[in-house]
């Protein structure tokens, strides 16, 4: 966006600014929810009606289905703040779409038992570390920056392992990965409120798109975490 205020004169209005982020929040963490529960939605119908197989039968359409969610957030993702508010939740809600497709696979794989395990175990430290990363008045740029790193390094051992088929490096990249997330979320958290007062023009529009922006950050976050933690389950449920 071209619109960039100054974070001081932003807060200095005070009681206005603070309802606005609020609401801003409030919307963020909605969307989010929104987005995760069309993802288990369409998950749970892919398997039940039968498209599951007909995805994995087709060796074409099953790596578009996998892939296409990557595709999307790369090409797509940075431009939601350009885009119409339309347009940015059509983007937004295709992605969920895609990544309840691509993630079918967690009601084969896992029983019940184990994803709802993960889902409550995510969802106590997604909400810990997004509350930590709302309330410090640490800067948390550095170590987001760092996280990020290690997210590019995660991507590539996960590419090299699909080669190599290591249950270690498996469940050293699982591991790392729920760590590297869970933390993640709190930068996540913090850096969505800064680009508020950073960009914020004071319309519903503009306040709407970097919601969604937003809510594409922790839905990543909160996805990761909670896949590799029914990763990491499953493997200690497999060793008893």
């Amino acid at each position: 966006m071209s619109y960039m205020r100054n974070e001081q004169d932003i807060r200095s209005q005070g009681v206005y600014y603070s309802a606005g982020l609020r609401s801003y929040l409030t919307k963020v963490y909605n969307y989010m929810a929104l987005a995760l529960g069309v993802t288990g939605l369409v998950a749970f119908l892919t398997v039940f009606s039968g498209l599951y197989q007909v995805i994995h039968s087709s060796p074409i359409l099953f790596c578009g289905v996998a892939f296409a969610p990557l595709v999307l957030v790369v090409f797509a993702y940075p431009r939601i703040p350009h885009l119409s508010v339309q347009s940015a939740f059509t983007i937004f809600f295709t992605f969920s779409v895609l990544m309840g497709l691509s993630s079918s696979y967690i009601f084969v794989r896992y029983t019940a038992e184990n994803i709802a395990r993960a889902f409550f175990i995510t969802s106590i430290m997604f909400g810990s570390m997004a509350l930590y990363g709302n309330i410090t008045k640490k800067d948390l740029t550095s170590m987001g920056s760092f996280l990020i790193t290690g997210v590019l390094g995660l991507f590539i051992a996960f590419i090299v392992n699909l080669f190599l088929g290591s249950s270690p490096l498996y469940f050293a990249i699982s591991f790392i990965s729920v760590i590297v997330f869970t933390l993640l979320t709190a930068c996540d958290a913090q850096r969505i409120k800064d680009i508020y007062y950073r960009y914020n023009d004071g319309s519903e529009a503009a306040a709407t798109k970097l919601a969604i922006f937003g809510a594409t950050d922790l839905y990543l976050d909160f996805i990761n975490i909670f896949l590799n933690l029914l990763r990491l389950l499953n493997l200690f449920n497999s060793r008893d």
